[in-house]
């Protein structure tokens, strides 16, 4: 009785959306108690009023000819015509094009199992069956036909094997998004984000949205930054550090490569210290500590943006879980449930498959640290006064190579991971893979900055007695000017270098492609004056898109925020570069998905996904490694110690000059020329006596001095303390910038008060009756 009531109440439902051909359009059968009783059966009484064709499927024209092959996409194309789908097929010269549409009754089903109108209008046009979304049928057809029909039997099986070679939906209605948002001349126009999602579909949508509000957010960051930088031009003459470097006429350096025959005076290095010190100054932990709060503000700001969005799209209370298994009933009534399930000992191979890979990332940073070892060795006999400043800048191009070789083999190896793991649905595989590419790319892109910044000149031991690699090369130094201006000189050059050649290399090989498949088609006069396959091989002449084409844009966008905020304090131009590369990247994005690629399969969302918590994450790891960069890797700890305990102020309160004065003679030890193996081949060298190099060490035995532990302990509590107060300011930001305006909250309230009284009401008047 339950069944048989449930089943009257939907054919009710259901009559809504069937008017025009009466009982024949939709039958429902009522069975015996264990039958399977199909949901619907797909009439084809009443097709659509207009001609869309919801995607098109082509294969060669040879497959023809092919017995095999011919009947595969015979089986395939009556299997979909089972299930309410209409084709047509036509021919040109090479190729055959079968358009696919889908029968209305598919989204009478979609739209009767979940509820909810699929329109972006106001929920009252859920009668309103003439106004499917051509996102929904999209997204919908492609699910269907992406799905197995049998065993074996997948268009990506069939695409294996010749059958086919692709599928894609059409560009139709673009010109609007072609005026107002894929132009150049745009760039500095709001989007459509309203347009993009009716086009694109929400994923997409939301994608631009906050790549969007990330721009906008980076001018207030890109701002601070710039005055940072600009600050230490205000003291590009006036510091007391540069001032004694470049007065220290008298100071030799030891000489860094084993090929150096001169010791250097420490005045050549006046530049260096100069553009350091724009860079190296005290204002860089104030700029790291607002850097940890406009990460916060950033993230919750959004959170709160697109709680707004979502609310108007109607799909707050959309949940992607019921889409798919909605997708799943539509495409097979009598699918089984995949449930949650979890494997510790395939989570174990997981996670020593990926160590293994985490290490094997590592492997690639020391590959980079043998070659500036090489290159040191080499160099050191061409370009004897600036060898380490071209070991540092050719070392980061041989790290940007090895960054775009492994971004291929990361994304291989977390696709092979996540299918050893067989995610349950697509959403789960998807968010899976996000995790395990991310982890890969963040070692392969910082490996080699973590490496500069805490490992570099650390380990090199002293003049007379170096690390050397296989006992033959000298380990690298840090330039004489500091290890700041190495990893100032690596972020410029990576982040340089990924903003301008990926970026043109993004726009530029699609749009020669495009070019060169239209005057291939051109020039064997394939046009033709059949309007419809004209605009079949339009679309077909475009470039292809594939899973990855979205997802691909965000990684790049999560790395390039991983270089604005987590060596931020080494590198305060970081988001000046990021905001120029942003109003690009949105233009560049979008008149590749508009002109240059085929159309994407539009996704449902109401957020972005597992992309948040990669934010969050990279957040957490700005703290931390900010709190390092200026604890170990800048000279702040060491400035300060002396301007408080070791310098003139702090062994005389009253002293009136700078308290940063004999700082640089401080912070150099002494080595004795005479304990050095090569003193004998230098040039000048019975001039010199002693010469100078960056550590604290004593002058007999060389070991570390007292001031080394002390600056040490300093530096450990700053980072702690460094990382509780950023860390505490994020707390409080997040706490104090609620995730969801209250706005969103009534409405939301008031909806779920509204159909509360219509129920009520509905129940009064059912009483009465």
């Amino acid at each position: 009785m339950a069944r048989l009531t449930f089943l009257k109440a939907l054919k009710e439902l259901l009559g809504v959306f069937h008017t025009d051909c009466g009982d024949e359009s939709l039958q429902i059968f009522v069975g015996s108690e264990g039958d399977n009783l199909p949901l619907m059966e797909m009439g084809t009484c009443r097709l659509e009023a207009f001609h869309q064709w919801d995607c098109v499927l082509v294969a060669d024209l040879q497959t023809q000819e092919n017995q095999w092959q011919r009947q595969k996409q015979q089986q395939f194309l009556e299997k979909l015509e089972s299930k309410g789908f209409h084709f047509k097929m036509i021919k040109d010269q090479k190729k055959v094009f079968f358009g696919i549409r889908a029968d209305s009754g598919i989204f009478d089903l979609y739209r009767t199992l979940l509820m909810k109108p699929e329109d972006p209008g106001p929920r009252s046009k859920l009668n309103n069956m003439n106004s499917i979304p051509a996102t929904t049928r999209i997204r919908i057809v492609s699910f269907v036909v992406n799905s197995k029909m049998k065993p074996g039997d997948t268009f990506e099986d069939l695409v294996k094997h010749g059958v086919f070679e692709t599928m894609f939906p059409l560009h139709e209605g673009e010109k609007d998004l072609k005026k107002k948002w894929a132009r150049w001349r745009n760039m500095f126009r709001k989007q459509p984000i309203d347009d993009i999602r009716n086009y694109f579909g929400e994923k997409v949508a939301l994608y631009f949205a906050w790549l969007g509000w990330y721009t906008y957010m980076l001018v207030p960051a890109a701002v601070v930054g710039l005055i940072i930088f600009l600050s230490g031009f205000a003291l590009f003459d006036s510091s007391q550090i540069s001032k004694e470097i470049c007065q220290a006429e008298d100071i030799f350096m030891c000489p860094l490569g084993d090929n150096s025959r001169r010791y250097q005076r420490l005045s050549e290095l006046c530049t260096f210290a100069k553009l350091t010190h724009l860079f190296d100054n005290d204002g860089t932990v104030l700029f790291a500590i607002f850097m940890a709060l406009w990460a916060t503000v950033f993230l919750e700001i959004w959170k709160r943006q697109r709680a707004r969005v979502v609310l108007h799209w109607d799909l707050y209370g959309w949940d992607e879980e019921e889409e798919e298994m909605a997708l799943e009933l539509i495409n097979y009534p009598d699918c089984k449930l995949r449930t949650h399930h979890h494997s510790y000992l395939s989570s174990t191979i997981i996670l020593i498959l990926s160590l293994l890979m985490i290490c094997f990332m590592i492997g690639m940073a020391h590959v980079l640290v043998v070659y500036r070892v090489l290159a040191a060795a080499l160099f050191s006999s061409l370009l004897e006064q600036q060898v380490t400043t071209v070991v540092v800048v050719t070392g980061a191009v041989v790290h940007y190579v090895i960054i775009v070789i492994m971004t291929k083999v990361n994304k291989y190896v977390a696709l092979k991971l996540c299918n050893f793991e067989d995610p349950r649905t697509f959403s789960e595989r998807e968010s899976k893979f996000t995790v395990k590419f991310f982890i890969l790319q963040f070692f392969a892109h910082f490996s080699s900055l973590i490496y500069i910044a805490f490992i570099l000149g650390r380990i090199n031991g002293h003049p007379g007695k170096s690390t050397r690699l296989a006992g033959l090369w000298k380990l690298e130094e840090c330039h004489l000017s500091g290890c700041m201006m190495d990893l100032f000189i690596q972020m410029a050059i990576i982040m340089g270098l990924k903003q301008t050649l990926s970026n043109c290399v993004e726009y530029l090989r699609p749009l020669l492609v495009h070019k060169w498949r239209l005057m291939r088609a051109y020039k064997h006069g394939h046009e033709s004056k059949d309007p419809e396959l004209e605009e079949w091989q339009r679309n077909y002449r475009m470039n292809p898109v594939n899973t990855f084409s979205l997802f691909d844009e965000f990684m790049e966008m999560m790395i390039q925020y991983g270089f604005t905020t987590i060596f931020v304090a080494a590198f305060p131009l970081a988001p000046l570069l990021a905001l120029f590369s942003n109003l690009v990247e949105i233009r560049l994005d979008a008149i590749k998905m508009v002109r240059l690629q085929r159309r994407l399969v539009p996704r449902k969302a109401k957020d972005i996904g597992t992309w948040l918590q990669v934010l969050e994450t990279i957040g957490v790891l700005a703290v931390i490694a900010n709190g390092m960069v200026i604890a170990f890797t800048s000279e702040f700890i060491p400035r300060v110690v002396y301007k408080y305990r070791y310098g003139p102020c702090g062994q005389n309160r009253n002293f009136t000059e700078d308290c940063l004065k004999g700082y640089v003679n401080h912070s150099l030890s002494v080595f004795y020329t005479k304990d050095l193996q090569d003193h004998s081949r230098m040039e000048g060298q019975e001039n010199v006596t002693v010469c100078r190099y960056r550590d604290y060490r004593n002058d007999q035995g060389y070991n570390f001095s007292e001031q080394f532990w002390f600056i040490l302990a300093i530096r450990l509590a700053f980072v702690i303390l460094f990382e509780h107060v950023a860390l505490c300011i994020k707390l409080i930001a997040a706490w104090f910038v609620p995730d969801v305006p209250q706005s969103v909250k009534n409405k939301v309230l008031e909806e779920k008060y509204r159909i509360l009284r219509e129920k009520m009401c509905f129940n009064s008047r059912s009483t009465d009756v």
